[in-house]
């Protein structure tokens, strides 16, 4: 009874923490990439032919 008490109580635990670090807001970003986001939201702010749009 023991046992199954332990292996309940571990995979509860992981599941509580992966849960926890699904949720969080850096997870969802990678600060190596910031020059390529950075890239696209220049693109979005240009037309096709590179020039800036009027807004």
């Amino acid at each position: 009874m023991i046992d199954y008490f332990a292996l309940g109580l571990i995979h509860a635990l992981i599941a509580i923490a992966l849960l926890r670090l699904a949720g969080r807001d850096a997870t969802d970003r990678d600060p190596a990439f910031k020059e390529d986001n950075d890239g696209a939201e220049q693109r979005e702010a240009t037309d096709g032919e590179g020039k800036a749009r009027n807004a």
